[in-house]
């Protein structure tokens, strides 16, 4: 335990408290007495008090002394979230005790037998001090998982009490009844709420604990079969799909590292689809390029939800390179780039025309720029004897447009070629991609444009960072056109235009600088506009004003 004026002493007081208030609680419903009654509901304002106490402590603390490690703050973190949830359970306490006074006979409870609920709660509580003090996982992995035993109880006796309601006897007291054992479900989810705030203070990272058994069954099946005590779990970020990600390393102890990489891994959680379609992808990458992606070691289904294990690639990815390099560091990194991208096209080429649909993903995203910024649905409106289109009809006659186009030919494209999504091994002389949950068959002119938009709105301003953005735009917009002329492909310019309007105008989602998603957006209307104006014409002939890319 830590010892921060008297915080832990603190703490000890409020698990010992609930444990008590549950005890009590447990016996009041088997031999309800006014004396009993009175002592449960007048020690919730001392529970009440104690959690007011420790949260004003734990926050002291953190904002307060400066000399506190990352170690100590996440475990102040966890205790004070324990406490509100103590505090929680402690009021459910008296809820239920409430609710026992407006049963017509007593002994209808008996009907009901909730003497497993109340003792697997009093366990579940009981091992909460010690699970903290020796940070002990399996401890806390078994607070959380009461919370679905404490389900299954609730559900079984939640059955019987709808058969029962449907008699039509006795119906003021079984809703009564119902109430209490949803209170003790509620108990349950706290317990849950405690048992994830004690895995953060041990492993220092926030995971629920559907995520963490996913992750150990990842990690089994990628061949690690030590303890999960390691292992040392770092997350990374959760992605904008609603998937968790995470880097995972051996503890290094010596020995036999065989299964997972000493070096450690990524790991990913999210939704069924998602995961699945990554490690496909992915395996379609390595049997096309081996190495230009990452070693799947595990993958894990669960209902709707999986998760992957893959390598930690070596590097930095390129918007690091960009951003952080000097001048020939980052001339080679973008040689190697453009050259591996060149294999890939090259490669994957298949000479089968392709439909776009640039406008139709724009449509699809939509609802989420006007969600964040709702002006940007442009009125049309007259300025003398001109009229100026809506958004709403520039993208409707835009996509109507878009039917006319095809791609001549069709390469595999990442689908997601932010700069951010591409890593630079610099020792290896080497580009590897990550993040391939989009990778299909399509039009290349796809990635160009994401990778030129990527560059384009990092919120950097400074004339010689911005600068030096506006040359990797340049550099790649160069490379591609050169390819397209290469290959023949006549409506490179035309495609560019959709494929950068889409961009620009769905990248302002993800931008609360109003002025810089202003002018992607206005970027997005000028290409649009070009696009509409051009209605009739030959699309060969179309061309792309590559003013608009820098800023």
């Amino acid at each position: 335990m830590i010892a921060f004026e008297g915080l832990d002493e603190n703490f000890r007081f409020i698990v010992l408290e609930v444990e008590k208030q549950v005890r009590a609680t447990a016996d009041f419903v088997s031999a309800p007495g006014r004396q009993l009654y009175n002592r449960i509901v007048s020690r919730d304002d001392y529970v009440d008090n104690l959690k007011t106490i420790i949260e004003n402590k734990c926050y002291s603390r953190i904002h307060s002394d400066k000399q506190l490690d990352s170690r100590q703050v996440n475990k102040i973190r966890s205790m004070q979230v324990m406490c509100v949830n103590l505090e929680r359970i402690a009021d459910y306490c008296v809820n239920i005790v409430r609710q026992v006074g407006y049963l017509q006979d007593t002994r209808q409870l008996d009907e009901y037998p909730s003497e497993e609920l109340y003792a697997l709660i009093s366990a579940s509580l009981a091992g909460i001090l010690d699970a903290f003090r020796k940070e002990d996982m399996s401890a806390a992995l078994a607070i959380c998982k009461a919370e679905y035993e404490l389900d299954r109880m609730y559900k079984e006796n939640f059955d019987r009490l709808l058969v029962d309601l449907g008699s039509g006897r006795n119906v003021q007291s079984l809703v009564t009844v119902l109430f209490i054992f949803r209170y003790l479900e509620r108990i349950g989810d706290s317990l849950l709420n405690i048992g994830e705030a004690l895995i953060f203070s041990i492993l220092g990272e926030r995971i629920k604990i559907e995520q963490f058994d996913s992750l150990q069954q990842t990690l089994s099946k990628s061949g690690f079969s030590e303890s999960f005590s390691d292992i040392d779990f770092q997350s990374i970020w959760g992605t904008r799909s609603g998937c968790r990600i995470g880097r995972v390393e051996r503890r290094e102890h010596g020995g036999d590292t065989d299964g997972m990489d000493v070096h450690g891994g990524i790991y990913k959680e999210g939704g069924l689809e998602k995961i699945r379609k990554e490690r496909d992808n992915i395996e379609r990458w390595k049997a096309i390029f081996p190495g230009l992606v990452a070693d799947v070691y595990g993958y894990h289904e669960d209902g709707s939800r999986a998760s992957l294990l893959v390598e930690f690639l070596p590097g930095c990815t390129l918007d690091e390179v960009v951003l952080g390099s000097d001048e020939d560091f980052l001339s080679n990194a973008v040689f190697v780039f453009e050259q591996t991208v060149r294999n890939v096209w090259e490669t994957t080429m298949r000479r089968e025309p392709v439909k776009v649909d640039f406008i139709r993903q724009l449509n699809s995203r939509l609802e989420d720029v006007l969600q964040v910024h709702p002006e940007f649905r442009r009125e049309s409106r007259r300025l003398g004897d001109s009229r100026i289109s809506g958004s709403n009809e520039l993208l409707s006659r835009c996509a109507e447009l878009e039917a006319e186009l095809e791609a001549p030919f069709t390469v595999f494209i990442h689908g997601d070629f932010n700069v951010n999504n591409v890593v630079y091994d610099h020792a290896g002389q080497q580009i590897h991609f990550i993040d391939l949950y989009r990778s299909r068959d399509y039009d290349y002119v796809q990635d160009v444009s994401v990778f030129l938009v990527s560059n384009f709105r990092m919120p950097i301003f400074q004339d010689a960072m911005r600068a030096r953005l506006n040359g990797i735009i340049g550099e790649f917009h160069r490379f591609a056109k050169e390819f397209s002329q290469s290959q023949g492909d006549e409506t490179f310019e035309a495609r560019m235009a959709f494929a950068l309007a889409r961009s620009f105008y769905t990248s302002t989602r993800f931008e609360l600088n109003h002025r810089f998603a202003r002018e992607m957006f206005n970027r997005a209307l000028f290409l649009l506009e070009r696009i509409s104006n051009f209605a009739g014409n030959d699309w060969r002939s179309f061309k792309f004003p590559a003013q608009v890319l820098y800023y």
